[in-house]
């Protein structure tokens, strides 16, 4: 009988496709991965660590960060981060990474394949030798064509080489979270709208409270009084008078439901 123990071999031929169905297959896992850890979370530091973390497990990279940008085109803002999980919210110059900067202002890839020969890198040449550091690459997050923050993604020498393919993976990856920072910002709206409408229905309240305690006070006080005179015999200085006082005392009531 045959030997049926060992796999069947794989023709030379065919093994770069069968590496190339195996990395699509890891990157699809991946994927499915990613949004069902971010389908339970509307925390969008956490979806943006979820990220990190997956995509610097699935490439074996030196770094993975994911910065937001900000309404100055010099700084943005360092968010989620594969190798250092407790970095949340640190800004950086852009001066420093002008890889970054490319990405955030063109809204496009910016892929370095030889990190250490790049002209525009080299005021950190030393470090990035350092480090062994090969490629890196900076894939933008952008929504409606304008780029809103970025993956930073870095290789070492020892490594294996970042293909288009995984460029394309990770761009997959960055319009996922773009359309997840979408959904919690609309969330955030909705409920900041409700905080204030719920605070104006307090107010409003606070305030109708307020005018009944007075009035109470009031026409008690009056009604405590000795006499009684229509509001024809009141001559038109006191009349005036009288609207000033309820002009100040709505000012007042409006104060009061404002919770001062």
């Amino acid at each position: 009988m045959p030997d049926t123990s060992s796999p069947p071999l794989v023709p030379a031929d065919l093994s770069p496709r069968v590496r190339e169905l195996e990395r699509e297959r890891t990157q699809l896992v991946t994927l499915v991965d990613i949004l069902q850890e971010i389908a339970g979370t509307l925390n969008f530091v956490d979806i943006l660590q979820t990220i990190t973390q997956k995509l610097g497990e699935t490439f074996g990279l030196d770094r993975c960060s994911i910065f937001l940008g900000e309404q100055s085109s010099k700084t943005a803002r360092l968010v989620a981060s594969y190798e250092d999980p407790s970095i949340r919210n640190y800004v950086v110059d852009l001066g420093r990474y002008p890889e970054l900067k490319r990405s955030l202002d063109s809204g496009e890839v910016v892929f370095i394949p030889d990190a250490q020969d790049d002209p525009n890198l080299k005021h950190i040449r030393g470090a990035l030798a350092n480090r062994n550091v090969k490629t890196i690459t900076v894939v933008p997050i952008t929504w409606r064509r304008v780029a809103i923050g970025a993956i930073f993604l870095r290789t070492d020498r020892d490594g294996r080489a970042f293909s288009e393919q995984d460029i394309a993976f990770t761009q997959a990856v960055a319009a996922v979270a773009a359309k997840a920072l979408r959904v919690v910002y609309r969330y955030d709206r909705l409920l900041r709208r409700h905080e204030e409408q719920t605070e104006a229905v307090r107010r409003t309240e606070r305030e109708r409270i307020a005018l009944i305690a007075y009035l109470r006070r009031l026409m008690e006080s009056v009604a405590e009084r000795p006499g009684h005179q229509s509001e024809e015999q009141l001559g038109r200085t006191v009349v005036d008078e009288l609207d000033r006082l309820v002009d100040i005392t709505m000012a007042v009531l409006a104060e009061e439901g404002k919770g001062r």
